[in-house]
């Protein structure tokens, strides 16, 4: 006889969650060296093609060691909703569990887990010259016109969106005037659709000043990597347009060096101090929001997911 492992009744799906750069995929990573896990990845930036320094994404040689899912779904500048996030992570995570392996969700996307693991309501797209209206009132207004106006609309999603966040506003905007009811209110009486899985948060969490430290290391090891040579690749391949409508941290400060907009020295300065401040709004976020276990050093969170994962093998396993 063979064994094979069998998904539980409803499936109780862990999540590897925290900021960015704490080290949520390496711990991942290195759990696949004991475990048969496959990586579901909830990171918003990793789903775009091409973008691969300045999103962290797994390296070739990561991926030969663990399978991951949800990498390289979309191109730059392409619309993906976390209604969506939410459809392809249930379609993978159902694929590992056929497979016979276990499905662990990693990423520090707030949005997107948020819809996992709650559920969401469905709101098809904008009539693509709305967008494009909005954004050019964005260009002549400014975010912060953009904001209020919201505020005015739907006070009760602008209070849930950072002044700052350009594409969540602009999308809240949309929705009112393709719908003329404001979000808040189709949220309210919207077809609600839920995860048929559980989920189960494990949070990391390091000291504010190791996180930073690790996160500017991280911003050194890109531009020793290439991250300049990667936007002139894909500045040749005229993508600078739709890499700056992505927003992706990184991306915009070394475009505006290589249009001599910037030095370097204040790309790199400026990418680490917008990093910096990602990480304190997903760490606000996961403290506010999140329901789960929190640690502060990884080898305590590594310790806690072999029990967890051990345990899984002992009552899911036929003969």
């Amino acid at each position: 006889m063979t064994n094979s492992l069998a998904a539980p009744e409803p499936a109780v799906i862990p999540i590897i969650c925290g900021p960015t750069a704490s080290g949520k995929t390496a711990i991942a990573i290195k759990l696949a060296e004991s475990f048969p896990i496959q990586i579901i990845s909830a990171d918003s930036r990793q789903i775009i093609k091409w973008l691969d320094i300045g999103t962290a994404k797994p390296t070739p040689q990561e991926r030969q060691r663990v399978q991951f899912h949800l990498i390289d779904l979309i191109e730059p500048g392409e619309r993906y909703t976390a209604f969506r996030f939410m459809e392809d992570a249930n379609r993978a995570i159902a694929r590992v569990l056929n497979e016979g392996s276990i499905p662990v969700v990693v990423g520090g996307s707030g949005l997107y887990l948020r819809a996992l693991s709650e559920g969401i309501v469905e709101i098809g797209d904008a009539d693509q010259s709305v967008r494009q209206r909005l954004q050019f009132e964005t260009q002549e207004q400014g975010a912060e016109a953009m904001y209020a106006r919201l505020m005015e609309i739907d006070p009760v999603a602008a209070a849930g969106i950072h002044p700052n966040n350009k594409v969540r506003v602009l999308r809240a905007l949309e929705i009112y005037y393709v719908t003329g009811k404001s979000k808040s209110e189709l949220a309210a009486a919207g077809p609600f659709r839920k995860s048929q899985y559980n989920f189960e948060f494990f949070c990391l969490l390091p000291e504010r000043e190791v996180l930073y430290r690790a996160v500017e290391q991280r911003v050194d090891r890109m531009m020793q990597s290439g991250l300049v040579s990667e936007v002139e690749d894909l500045t040749r391949r005229g993508l600078a347009e739709r890499i700056r409508q992505s927003n992706v941290i990184g991306y915009n400060e070394t475009l505006d060096h290589l249009q001599n907009k910037s030095t370097l020295p204040e790309a790199i300065r400026l990418i680490k101090q917008h990093s910096r401040q990602y990480a304190k709004r997903q760490i606000t976020w996961f403290c506010r929001q999140v329901k789960g276990s929190w640690f502060s050093e990884p080898e305590n969170l590594i310790g806690h997911m072999e029990k967890l994962l051990k345990n899984w093998l002992v009552h899911h396993k036929k003969t």
